[in-house]
């Protein structure tokens, strides 16, 4: 399967068979051979057909992936498609390692591992020139709970290579988040692939939010299980809501997205998303929280204006873009919705050749954040 040399290829399909959506992706792409490709796909197909349709049409080609909570396509939001981005041989080489047990992750086996990776990048690529920047896509189960422990190992492991990726997701159902790799799904599974070219390369992070006044503390948590029981020494859901200024209020997936919680790290905010509220009144995050943690409430500032400067910054990096592959917050685009913005940032990401996938997390450098807009940038 070959694209283009003078571009990234990206193709989509609709199509509820899996043969037929990946006979579809495959005629929308060129002639020339692949080094790589990325595909995201909903969590609606049978992914064993899925599987079986992709390694038919891939042979010889490092195929990466994972299953969505919406897709990022060249009509910006999408959904229920199988979206497949393509890298040319001629500019690109990519070369992949899959940790198949993150329950049981050994950090010193798995830094021996991605340097190894780094180590065969660095050689393969050789022949695209003299100067070849390298990047590391990653991408985690999005129900794994194991996002920041991997997150740091393998950015720590990979040294000035970034780290830019995304969590997996099945929709908003959170039952069976997957991988692909190796030509099959994978359950309970992370994959990095470092991408290496001589094009400009740069990664990025925004978020559609700025802290308010609104200060609590987490005096009661589960760490382990993501679960906050309480807030400011009162029920979490509870004290939550009073003070988003909404006492009394329902809570649900387009509250959490309108209204974050946010943490001061490293001299920044960062957004710990809220996944759902318990019956027993405790907040299951996305993220990992704990005892004593500062949260303030988020408010949404002028998210056109914000992501026009951040493809501006984005154009000064890279020069012309070529594609800009995000990893975009599925509670992002709930919140787009709700304050009816959709159709608005879909032109936004069409005109600025964005795609991607709607993800249940975002890995940026180190960190595992929540409720960004992150990615890649790939200059011409």
């Amino acid at each position: 399967m070959t694209v283009l040399a003078s571009e990234i290829a990206f193709a989509s399909s609709h199509a509820g068979d899996p043969a037929k959506a990946m006979a579809e992706v495959a005629g929308q792409l060129g002639d020339e051979p692949l080094a790589g490709m990325l595909l995201f796909c909903s969590h609606r197909f049978d992914r064993e057909a899925l599987a079986r349709a992709v390694n038919r049409r891939t042979e010889g080609v490092v195929a990466i992936g994972c299953t969505s909570s919406g897709e990022l396509t060249e009509n910006g939001y999408d959904e229920d498609s199988l979206s497949v981005i393509g890298f040319p041989a001629s500019a690109f080489h990519m070369t992949s390692l899959c940790f198949d047990d993150i329950e049981n992750f050994d950090p010193a086996a798995a830094r021996q591992a991605v340097r190894g990776l780094a180590a065969q990048a660095e050689r393969e690529s050789r022949h695209l020139g003299g100067k070849v920047n390298h990047v590391a896509l990653f991408l985690v189960d999005g129900l794994s709970h194991r996002e920041e422990l991997l997150t740091m190992t393998i950015q720590d492991a990979l040294g000035d290579i970034a780290l830019i990726g995304g969590s997996s997701g099945d929709g908003m159902a959170f039952r069976e988040t997957a991988v692909f790799h190796g030509g099959r799904f994978h359950g309970h599974a992370a994959v990095v692939a470092i991408l290496s070219t001589p094009r400009p390369l740069h990664v990025f992070k925004a978020q559609h939010y700025r802290p308010s006044e609104a200060k609590m503390v987490v005096t009661g948590a589960i760490p382990n299980d993501r679960i906050v029981t309480e807030i400011n020494a009162e029920p979490a859901a509870q004290e939550y809501l009073r003070l988003a200024g909404h006492a009394g209020e329902a809570l649900g997936v387009a509250f959490y997205a309108a209204h974050p919680l946010m943490v001061r790290a490293g001299g920044d905010y960062h957004v710990r998303s809220i996944q759902s509220a318990n019956p027993d009144g405790s907040l299951t995050f996305y993220c990992a929280i704990d005892e004593g943690i500062v949260m303030t409430v988020g408010e949404p500032v002028d998210r056109i204006a914000r992501m026009d400067a951040l493809f501006a910054d984005i154009a000064a990096e890279v020069g012309p873009v070529d594609r800009i592959i995000a990893f975009d917050c599925v509670l992002n685009r709930i919140d787009a919705e709700q304050r009816q913005i959709s159709r608005a940032v879909s032109e936004l990401y069409g005109r600025h050749r964005v795609i991607g996938f709607n993800t249940y997390g975002e890995q940026y450098h180190a960190l595992h954040v929540n409720q960004t807009f992150s990615g890649l940038a790939i200059g011409r």
